[in-house]
């Protein structure tokens, strides 16, 4: 199977397992072991620290021109490696083998466009009142990062944040997740490969209470980013404000869709359906609660359906296989669970709900007809593959509906009329609106939610904001 032990990068060094503690990391196909991973001890935990603080003593004075030449070589190196890399994230997350390569090649464009991006990081002269009186405002380098990915794109999630970081001039450390290690191991790999100066980038491993405990209160982190649930965020967000640190916040969804009476129903159901079952719907901003408006209600579920009939799930590395495993086996029984509670609340179940087998962590497409907002579903992001189907009657009900809940990352519309688009657009509390298309998390396009999705934007000119302080200079003459 050739799937590599994982070990910490620390300081321009890999730091197999021994004399650490080790976790194992599991294959959601069939549960079987297939590596070990190390895990950081306090002392690794004092070792990035340092290394992390002293690194950035230089780095932040390197030139822009070698920040970016070092993004590229990474860019060159991922493509050339994305099938190897691609293939231990089918391994251990189990998302179908082309989605993780296509999850590294993404991820080469957003490296180049942080390479190409960081030359252009500005201040400005502000003119003064005093003619004797120069007066700068310059954008410096935070620090030393601290980062939390998760395990549904653990490689692209990573390298926003590291990306990021190491363009703006700042050293990062992150903490990947232990369920789907290789991604951020690929990562490290590659920055070592393409000449990044040891300490800048550090990778660690292990209990994620104790690591966020110990590392967001050391004075030497000075900003920290998360991207997982919302719970987990608001933890850390709370313990960051008590050492006043700012943050970056990628947390939870539960993406209403609204499906105007005028819209193209076939392309409607052909990008959703495709959409909602990438990565078995284990995907932050995946569209769940499907708002049908009560015209073409019966017509859209029906076809949604027949679309959802055709994803084939099997093992990720086969090449017919639409959707893989969930990645972990408490995932399959929380979808059992939202599936029951609707449907023992009035709900119809139109397609699927249940388990495939007992090997592996796989559940069928599932479909969830006439939801009401007591159940599970409508009120708890699912992060599965289960749809929820609702009708509407008017634009501006269905828009109260779509912001009932505290959640405001991703959010999708589908009408060919300009008015209902420009009311939607507005009237959607998210941070992001896509309108008859999925045309969400481009390298150039901002990244991030409001309300309890989260602050802050990864992606797009508004990804360096988290990284950057800014530094006003008044000097008389």
């Amino acid at each position: 199977m050739n799937y590599p032990n994982i070990p910490l990068y620390i300081n321009g060094e890999f730091l197999d397992h021994t004399n650490r503690d080790v976790k194992e990391v599991f294959n959601p196909v069939n549960h079987e072991c297939i590596g070990l991973m190390a895990c950081a001890s306090q002392a690794d935990l004092d070792y990035a620290l340092e290394s992390s603080q002293q690194a950035f003593l230089s780095w932040k004075k390197t030139s822009p021109l070698t920040r970016s030449e070092i993004l590229r070589t990474f860019a060159k190196l991922a493509r050339e490696k994305a099938a190897e890399i691609g293939r231990n994230i089918t391994l251990d997350q189990g998302k179908p083998l082309k989605e993780a390569i296509a999850e590294v090649t993404v991820c080469a464009e957003h490296a180049e466009w942080h390479a190409e991006e960081c030359r252009r990081i500005y201040g400005r002269v502000i003119p003064p009142r005093n003619p004797n009186v120069q007066q700068l405002v310059v954008r410096e380098p935070l620090g030393v990062c601290l980062a939390f990915s998760p395990w549904n794109f653990p490689f692209n999630q990573a390298i926003r944040k590291i990306s990021a970081a190491i363009a703006a001039g700042c050293t990062i450390i992150v903490k990947g997740s232990g369920d789907t290690p290789s991604a951020v191991y690929a990562i490290a790999q590659l920055f070592h490969e393409a000449g990044l100066p040891k300490g800048v980038l550090n990778v660690i491993w292990g209990d994620s209470n104790f690591i966020s405990d110990y590392m967001i209160k050391s004075p030497i982190i000075q900003k920290i980013s998360f991207t997982g649930s919302t719970p987990v965020g608001k933890k850390l967000a709370s313990q960051a404000s008590l050492y006043m640190k700012p943050c970056t916040m990628e947390l939870g969804g539960h993406a209403p869709v609204i499906v105007c009476d005028d819209a193209d129903i076939d392309a409607a159901v052909e990008h959703l359906v495709g959409y909602k079952f990438r990565n078995a719907g284990q995907v932050c901003v995946s569209p769940t609660r499907f708002y049908v408006q009560e015209g073409i209600y019966k017509e859209f579920s029906e076809k949604v359906v027949l679309r959802a009939k055709q994803i084939k799930v099997g093992c990720g590395l086969d090449p017919a296989s639409d959707m893989g495993p969930l990645a972990q086996a408490r995932r399959v029984h929380a979808m059992q669970q939202i599936v029951e509670d609707a449907v023992n609340k009035g709900s119809k179940l139109l397609l699927g709900g249940n388990k495939i087998s007992d090997k592996g962590n796989f559940f069928e497409p599932t479909v969830l007809g006439d939801l009401c907002n007591d159940t599970q579903f409508m009120n708890d992001e699912p992060f599965g593959p289960v749809i929820g189907l609702i009708p509407f009657d008017t634009i501006e009900h269905v828009l109260e509906e779509a912001n009932r809940l505290p959640f405001g990352l991703a959010s999708y519309a589908f009408t060919t009329s300009s008015k209902n688009a420009h009311q939607i657009s507005y009237g959607l509390e998210a941070g992001m609106v896509s309108i008859n298309h999925m045309g969400l998390a481009l390298a150039e396009t901002p990244f991030g939610g409001i309300k309890d999705s989260g602050f802050g934007s990864e992606g797009g000119i508004e990804t360096f904001d988290g990284y950057l302080r800014t530094k006003f200079i008044t000097q008389l003459n």
